[in-house]
Order: structure tokens, then sequence, then C-alpha cells
């Protein structure tokens, strides 16, 4: 069973039915050698598009009236789909402002993904597991799509560079005091 969720703007899902045990990619900082897509013709303006995929995997087993699921969910970083603008860079530090705000867009990948990990790792599913894990991954999703809506939004893009420090330091805050995943998961 194959379910496809694509959501515009910055991040894209992917959900499929597999077998996977939970497992979660480290934190990582992007580079300029992340974005090697091709800027769009007809981007408005923006300077730099990130691209994250989250694989949703999950295989369910039936053991003493209990449904257990076994997680993958795994963060890409796009890297042919992700671009920048660099006709419009003009200098080393308007490339660091740049990366600074895509990481944003990762950052807030990231932080869907680790959500979801630890919510599904915590709950009881019964036989309607596929659409108990759907909900749980559609309504995790909502919330992130409207937070990289708020981001954009409110660093206008990274122009705004008062609200990009305040974003900055947020994410910096929310992944520096994450929870670990349970233990007893993997």
């Amino acid at each position: 069973m194959i379910f496809k969720l694509l959501r515009a703007g910055t991040v894209s899902v992917l959900l499929l039915l597999a077998t996977f045990t939970l497992h979660a990619q480290p934190f990582r900082q992007l580079t300029a050698d992340d974005f090697q897509g091709y800027p769009r013709a007809n981007n408005r303006g923006v300077v730099a598009y990130t691209n994250c995929t989250i694989d949703f995997h999950f295989q369910a087993t039936h053991r003493d009236g209990e449904y257990i699921l076994h997680f993958n969910v795994r963060l890409d970083m796009n890297n042919y789909k992700s671009w920048i603008d660099r006709s419009r860079i003009t200098s080393q530090q308007s490339m660091v402002e740049i990366l600074k705000h895509e990481q944003g867009h990762y950052n807030i990948a990231y932080l869907e993904q680790q959500e979801v990990l630890r919510v599904v790792n915590r709950t009881r599913f019964t036989a309607n597991y596929k659409n108990e894990a759907m909900d749980i991954f559609n309504r995790i999703d909502a919330k992130y799509k409207q937070l990289n809506i708020d981001y954009d939004e409110d660093t206008g893009h990274s122009t705004n560079k008062q609200q990009q420090h305040s974003w900055d330091i947020y994410f910096a805050k929310r992944i520096e005091n994450m929870p670990p995943l349970t233990v007893g998961a993997y």
C-alpha cells in the first residue's frame, strides 16, 4: 500500500508501507553544495529554495491483541530540487545569510521528523493502525507546513534580519533541548 502526500513549499512528503524499524538521521548543517538544482524561471523574487522529503515507512505485526508498528521516518535533503540563484548573491556575507535562512527550512523538516518519531513511538495502535498512523502524520505535517509559512512570512524570506535572528534562536533552542528518542524503540 502506498500513500503519497506532496505539500507545496519547502517540504515534500512520501508515505510508504514497508518493512523497517524506528530510525532517524542526526541533525546536520546545510552548505552551498547542498543546492544543486536550477533556479525556477518564475521564482517570484525568491533567492533560494530548500526541498526536503520525509519518508515515513511502517510495518505492523499483530501480537497478543496488540498491533506493533515498526517505523522508519527518514529525512532527505533533495539536492537537485533545492537551489540558490547564485546570480543574486552579491557577497560571501549574503551567501551566509541565505544559507542561514534555508537552514531554517531544513530545521523545520528535522523538527517534524523528530516529532513524528516521538509520537508514533508512544502510540498504541489498534486494528485501525493505517488510519491512526496517517492521522498522526497528517496532524504533525499540517503543523510544520504552517510553521514553514510563518517562517517565510515573518522573515520576509530572510530579508527581515531581526526576525531571522529571532527564528535562528528559536531553532537553536528547539534542537538543543530536543528530548532523546526512547531507546527501547530501536
